[in-house]
């Protein structure tokens, strides 16, 4: 009988949820289960009599009234995962994407076969949550992390998961490269990337995001011209700039990119889509 009330309670939580016309409806029912309950959803299918306390059936009610209009699961729940860390995410700071995994991966991939690398030194600009920095000094205690961001709300977040995470990584606030020294063996960046005239028909999720991390320019390469332009200055010999960036934009960048003397190598997302630039400068 316990075992059919839980599989009554799965079901009328998926319906709800695919009347909201979601892609993942039987993960986010997962997701929000785990998060109400903090129990792990296998338990929940095999506990005799399960049913919600009114206080977790309320907190569920309110969340799917939240995501009714499209706020993110993570920000509802607090929290997201990013290249198997949880990290706290909040409103007015952009929730990491798993696509961006690709970029920590790839990024890694080319730091160990670097012959400058014995003690790499790495920029994560416009970092965010941290998510990028994060990910990169849990693969490598030896890595040097630094995260710069011009928002201090992001620091803020970026220096919380840090502490949580127990992982040191150099937080400062910079606009770009303004503000930063040194030299790196690797700069990586998840800028803005989107035209402007994308918010006239942006998805619901996105109105949740702040605009200050979507947008660049009428073409969304504005921030990303600017640091190809400021980057080659701030990269040790064989040092390398990483960007994520719109498929539709990535080939026009690296044009610009290749005329400044940069070779380049595009990468694709894990759906096939031309979405990561990585640039190297001729010695």
């Amino acid at each position: 009988m316990g075992y059919r009330k839980m599989q009554n309670s799965i079901q009328k939580l998926n319906q709800t949820l695919e009347r909201m016309n979601l892609v993942s409806v039987q993960a986010e029912a997962r997701m929000l289960l785990e998060w109400i309950t903090q129990k792990p959803y296998s338990l929940l299918q095999l506990e005799p009599g399960f049913v919600l306390p009114p206080d977790q059936q309320a907190r569920l009610d309110l969340a799917l009234e939240r995501r009714k209009t499209g706020e993110p699961l993570q920000l509802i729940m607090g929290v997201a995962h990013f290249y198997g860390l949880e990290l706290e995410v909040c409103a007015g700071v952009l929730v990491p994407r798993p696509e961006t995994e690709v970029l920590v991966w790839e990024s890694l991939a080319r730091l160990e076969t670097s012959p400058t690398t014995h003690n790499p030194k790495i920029l994560d600009l416009c970092t965010g949550s941290g998510a990028i920095a994060l990910a990169l000094k849990s693969e490598s205690s030896a890595l040097e992390v630094w995260g710069s961001d011009l928002d201090d709300l992001a620091l803020e977040l970026a220096g919380r998961n840090s502490q949580k995470l127990n992982l040191e990584v150099h937080w400062c606030k910079s606009d770009l490269l303004d503000q930063i020294t040194g030299k790196f063996s690797a700069i990586i960046c998840n800028p803005p990337y989107l035209p402007l005239a994308d918010r006239q028909n942006r998805p619901p999720e996105l109105e949740h995001e702040p605009d200050r991390a979507l947008y660049s320019g009428t073409d969304g390469l504005e921030l990303a011209r600017r640091l190809l332009e400021q980057a080659g200055d701030f990269l040790t010999p064989s040092g390398f700039l990483a960007l994520e960036l719109d498929p539709r934009n990535v080939r026009v960048l690296e044009i610009l990119a290749l005329e400044g003397g940069w070779q380049s190598q595009v990468v694709c997302d894990l759906v096939g889509r031309e979405r990561f630039l990585f640039l190297e400068r001729k010695i």
